[in-house]
C-alpha cells in the first residue's frame, strides 16, 4: 500500500509485524504498536484525515468502538480482511448502521483442501 500512497500509517498489535515492514525500508509509513480499537479513536479525535482503512482483525472481528471511530472520521473506503464469515457478517451489519455498504466481496482460499476461506470486502461511506 505505500507504493501507492502519500503516507500510510499502520495500527499493528504485533511488534514483530512492525519490524518486518521496517526491514522492507518503507519510508512513507507510521507503525504504532497497539491495540486499533484503542489507537484509531485518537488519531479521528485529533483531526487526522484518513482516506483509507484497511482493517484484518483476529477471528473475533472488529471491536464496535473501532467501527464508530472509522464512521465518526467519514472514512470513505474501507477493505475489510476477514478468517471468520460469522464476525464479518456481524461486523457489515454494524458498518450498514453506521452509514457504509458494500460494494465487493472476494473469497481468497489462502488455504486448500481445508474449510478455512479469507474473506476480502471493499466497503464504502453511502
Amino acid at each position: 500500500m505505500a507504493a501507492k500512497a502519500k503516507k500510510v500509517t499502520g495500527v499493528e498489535i504485533v511488534p514483530e509485524a512492525i519490524a518486518n515492514a521496517e526491514l522492507n525500508k518503507i519510508t512513507n509509513a507510521e507503525f504504532i504498536c497497539g491495540k486499533s480499537e484503542e489507537i484509531i479513536p485518537g488519531l479521528v479525535d485529533k483531526g487526522d484525515k484518513i482516506d483509507l482503512v484497511v482493517v484484518d482483525p483476529p477471528r473475533k472481528g472488529c471491536e464496535k468502538v473501532l467501527l464508530e471511530a472509522i464512521a465518526k472520521a467519514e472514512i470513505r473506503k474501507m477493505v475489510y480482511v476477514s478468517c471468520d464469515s460469522a464476525t464479518l457478517a456481524r461486523d457489515l451489519n454494524i458498518l450498514e448502521s453506521l452509514g457504509y455498504r458494500v460494494l465487493e466481496v472476494q473469497p481468497v482460499d489462502m488455504f486448500p483442501n481445508t474449510a478455512h476461506v479469507e474473506t476480502v470486502v471493499l466497503i464504502t461511506r453511502v
